[in-house]
């Protein structure tokens, strides 16, 4: 019987579970760099220079391992434009009776590949992706019959089974979660370390000749210094306990005015590709807390993210798909600003996270949260628009990471599933946390006429646009209770202004 196994673009761990169920001696490996994968979104030119730089250097080590892989390199004029018409081609070439992968990232490629292996009467076998720390079992056991679901709990589910920062079944310090440690505004000190990066090597380089000017997207490809391997990423993470660790805890949430990514890791687009294992991650973070030479707030927060909402997000969006994408519970209809695509706006904020964006296919969790999410979650932006926004401009963002992000916590748009109330923050939110307001033509202290933030009264627009819907949520009386201490002239004349903000968004 004879069998293939495909790696995906975002499967490049080197401990793929196609390679403890195939045999190089018998069975082949089938990698693609796929047209309609690369374009489906107009991805930022770093993202796609990643993905096929890694993807060519693990080819080149199954190679090296003695694997017979079939290749096929990006080539736009080719009639090979789908992972159907890859699995076409090489049957053509070596028929073949069984098709492995590990579970897809994205329930599309899902879908597709049961389609094709329905159609040609071949077995598909799905095997455990082993990006993640725990098969998608345990989430679903974990939510079965709950009517909410709270990624605080699961993440304590996770705690206990890996045992990270536990001590005799309780955790370490004595509480689970210390996010409320993880919200101090950045003054200067200590001094934030740049973050090394990763120098193109030949096939990197070579990668980006063969995208620049060739591939219309959003981004620029200048400076490109990711890792593409997974010994680079390892050194991307020791550099990064090294040198950011201790004080990412206290300024995870920070905004500042000219600073890409402050005490950040900059890891997720190495996880989410497989180059680095989150065990991994998890356990030399931990090991700095206990060697005293990173905080307990810091390692207990960069862990949450991992253990807790990487592995929570994952669960959900199988869990819901794929009906979820398809949520707009507020009933959002406005379109997404044009100027998320330039950064051409006048609002500090949103200029500094989009040209950060654009230039670094990055940008940290407040900043995607609270900034360019908040604004459009404010603004009321159909969801389908800023999830393709997001999913196209971020190099770690993928369908089954994004979109749950994105739909629920950032838009609320899927009732409330994953969080418990919207994040909508007025223009005092991002004063707070940062400096970014001393640099902006607004006024973040009026919430009405020509020199207001328009965060201001876009905000009490939302809560009095959803009184019905959110007024009870007890999360959220305090904000009802100064809605309710305006008269109806204060609420008409808020509502005047979020109107003509919206009318003339794209000259903001």
């Amino acid at each position: 019987m004879a069998r293939l196994g495909l790696i995906l673009g975002d499967q490049l761990n080197p401990n793929h579970a196609l390679l403890d169920e195939l045999d190089p001696a018998m069975d082949a490996l089938l990698m693609g760099e796929v047209v309609d994968e690369a374009s489906y979104v107009p991805h930022h030119i770093k993202k796609i220079v990643m993905i096929f730089s890694a993807m060519r250097h693990r080819a080149e080590d199954l190679k090296k391992a003695g694997w017979r892989l079939h290749y096929h390199p990006f080539d736009p004029d080719s009639a090979i434009k789908s992972f159907s018409d890859l699995l076409d081609a090489q049957y053509g070439r070596d028929p073949f009776d069984e098709l492995l992968v590990a579970q897809p990232g994205e329930w599309r490629v899902l879908n597709e590949l049961q389609t094709w292996a329905s159609d040609h009467d071949i077995t598909l076998t799905i095997l455990p992706d082993r990006r993640f720390i725990d098969d998608l079992s345990v989430f679903n056991d974990w939510a079965q019959g709950k009517k909410q679901f709270r990624m605080e709990f699961f993440y304590r589910l996770m705690r206990q089974k890996t045992g990270y920062l536990m001590s005799g079944g309780e955790p370490v310090g004595g509480v689970w979660n210390l996010d409320a440690d993880n919200r101090k505004p950045y003054k200067g000190d200590p001094p934030i370390v740049p973050i090394k990066g990763s120098p193109p090597d030949a096939i990197t380089q070579s990668v980006i000749k063969e995208l620049d000017g060739h591939w219309s997207s959003f981004g620029e490809i200048e400076g490109f210094d990711y890792p593409v391997t997974p010994a680079a990423a390892l050194e991307a993470l020791d550099e990064f306990i090294e040198h950011r660790l201790v004080a990412f805890g206290d300024f995870q949430d920070a905004l500042v005015d000219g600073e890409d990514y402050l005490f950040h890791s900059r890891l997720s687009s190495a996880l989410n590709v497989g180059l680095l294992d989150p065990r991994v991650v998890c356990e030399r973070a931990i090991n700095a807390y206990e060697k005293g030479a990173a905080p307990l707030n810091a390692v207990e927060g960069f862990v949450r993210q991992i253990i807790g909402w990487r592995e929570f997000i994952r669960g959900v969006y199988w869990h819901f798909m794929p009906e979820y994408a398809e949520r707009n519970t507020l009933d959002h209809d406005q379109a997404l600003p044009e100027w998320y695509w330039t950064g051409q706006t006048q609002m500090r904020c949103l200029a500094q996270a989009i040209d950060a964006t654009r230039r670094n296919a990055y940008a940290h969790h407040i900043q995607r949260l609270m900034v360019t999410g908040n604004f459009a979650l404010l603004l009321g932006v159909i969801p389908e628009e800023i999830c393709r926004w997001y999913l196209a401009v971020y190099i770690d963002a993928y369908d089954w990471v994004e979109l749950p992000n994105t739909l629920g916590m950032v838009m609320h748009a899927d009732g409330g599933v994953v969080g418990s109330k919207p994040y909508a923050a007025s223009g005092k939110y991002i004063q707070r946390m940062g400096d970014h307001c001393k640099h902006c033509v607004f006024n973040v202290k009026e919430t009405v006429g020509e020199s207001a933030c328009p965060f201001n009264s876009l905000y009490w627009d939302f809560l009095i646009r959803h009184r019905e819907r959110f007024a009870g949520n007890a999360r959220m009386r305090m904000m009802y209770r100064n809605v309710d201490r305006m008269d109806s002239a204060q609420q008409a004349s808020i509502q005047e202004r979020a109107q003509w903000i919206k009318e003339h968004i794209n000259e903001l």
